[in-house]
């Protein structure tokens, strides 16, 4: 523990570093104050005037709940208080320019793993912050490398912010009596020997040969090349996937595949892979597309899909081989070099 620093007193501090930092903070606490009233409307379920039934289908072609028409609603009323160049959202088709002379931009996705809220999972919301170029149009086709503040919020049985400003890694919980975050842990770092992996196995018979022989090789256990026993774990919600990475270590993976519409990937890039490589990397793991960094892709348009994979360094740096060299896919294959791999030691 840390403490009891508060965000807004982990705000002031930071926004003291410089202009552009106050402009960040500001957009990051609207962000959190944003999340407060949803933590309360996700936490009431049926209770509530929504309770995450399908309501039609948002504007890239995905299933949309009220629940994300509402989340939406309640980030981009408390965004339009502060001077932002532009706004895009999972759940809107372009980017909403506003202020052209403000110096700052936030891509939002309002809620994450929206499809599990019925089934009581942790659900969650990301931003990234941008700065703001000339034309405000061209804000999101930045490269991930121009973010300047990255987070997630988690909806479970507790409400974390999950926070980078490009100094690392920090947790804040909601603490519900105050009604505000407070530091839990801070400068956290991606264990580099965990022994988690989490993939939809379902998929398997769509996959590359490289992915298909990484998750061989994991599955193997102490009797293949990695020579030790694997856990899979699958939750479905990125926000929470990445959380269990930052706690526990380990490797998720969202590739591309052979099924129609997921050949360039599922995510999107510019407020789910950008954000979420963004910490992964600033708390010391990587984050790639299976054959280069995710923060060098730069999007053609808003909702740009781009395929994840994220976790410890090594572990991700394994699949990256196996992209790149179809030898060696097939020597993992091969019985007679089944015990040869990256991770013998």
């Amino acid at each position: 523990m840390t403490g009891q620093l508060t965000l807004e007193a982990y705000l002031q501090r930071y926004s003291e570093t410089g202009p552009l930092a106050l402009m960040v903070s500001a957009a990051i606490d609207a962000v959190a104050t944003a999340a407060v009233e949803i933590a309360d409307l996700t936490s009431r379920g049926h209770l509530s005037e929504v309770s995450g039934v399908a309501t039609g289908h948002n504007s890239d072609g995905d299933l949309q709940h009220d629940l994300d028409v509402r989340t939406d609603e309640i980030l981009r009323r408390y965004l339009s208080r502060i001077p932002i160049a532009a706004v895009a959202s999972e759940e809107m088709r372009e980017a909403e320019i506003r202020d052209p002379s403000a110096k700052i931009c936030v891509a939002i996705d309002p809620l994450d793993g929206s499809s599990n809220i019925d089934i009581n999972m942790t659900v969650g919301t990301i931003f990234s912050i941008l700065p703001a170029p000339d034309d405000p149009t061209l804000a999101f086709h930045q490269r991930g490398t121009a973010q300047l503040a990255a987070g997630f919020v988690t909806y479970g049985p507790q409400t974390s912010l999950v926070l980078t400003v490009g100094e690392g890694v920090d947790i804040f919980t909601l603490d519900r009596a105050a009604g505000c975050f407070k530091l839990v842990r801070r400068g956290v770092r991606i264990a580099e020997g965990a022994d988690e992996f989490a993939i939809n196995a379902s998929n398997r018979r769509h996959w590359d040969p490289a992915v298909r022989a990484f998750i061989d090789e994991c599955v193997a256990g102490v009797d293949g090349p990695a020579n030790r026993d694997f856990n899979m774990r699958w939750i479905g919600s990125l926000v929470a996937e990445t959380l269990r990475i930052l706690t526990r270590g380990g490797v998720f993976l969202y590739p591309s595949d052979a099924r129609p519409g997921y050949g360039d990937g599922r995510l999107r890039l510019v407020y789910e892979a950008h954000p979420i490589a963004f910490i992964v990397e600033q708390a010391g793991g990587s984050a790639s597309t299976g054959r280069e960094r995710v923060l060098e892709l730069a999007a053609q348009n808003l909702h740009q899909r781009a395929p994840l994979i994220m976790g410890t360094r090594h572990q991700v740096q394994r699949i990256e081989e196996l992209h790149c060299d179809p030898l060696l896919v097939a020597s993992v294959s091969a019985p007679l070099f089944a015990r040869r791999g990256f991770f013998r030691l």
